[in-house]
């Protein structure tokens, strides 16, 4: 079985303002993207899974034009506050990438 970061050409993490962090998927061709998105593997609750997040919180946007989807969670912690391991949110995409896509 492959994983999301197999099907993804481009996969990242952002910021998306202090209290949030952004994931942009971006896929080569059609056939990966129409894989991925009608998969079920990107369901609120598995991303929520994957982040310790409750999925009422998971954001999915699907933008078949452009072949992406993007996420957004709310962070763990707020940026730059002392706990914050990851000021930029830029190395948040790994457990994203992990996921199975049947």
């Amino acid at each position: 079985m492959k994983t999301l970061g197999e099907f993804a050409s481009i996969l990242r993490s952002k910021n998306a303002g202090p209290l949030y962090v952004t994931f942009d998927i971006m896929f080569e061709d059609e056939g990966s993207y129409e894989a991925v998105k009608t998969s079920g593997a990107l369901s609120a609750e598995n991303v929520g899974r994957a982040y310790g997040v409750a999925p009422e919180k998971v954001e999915i946007y699907i933008y078949d034009l452009v072949t992406s989807i993007k996420i957004t969670i709310p962070r763990k912690t707020v940026c730059g506050a002392l706990d914050d391991d990851d000021i930029y949110g830029c190395q948040q995409h790994i457990p994203l990438s992990n996921i199975p896509v049947k």
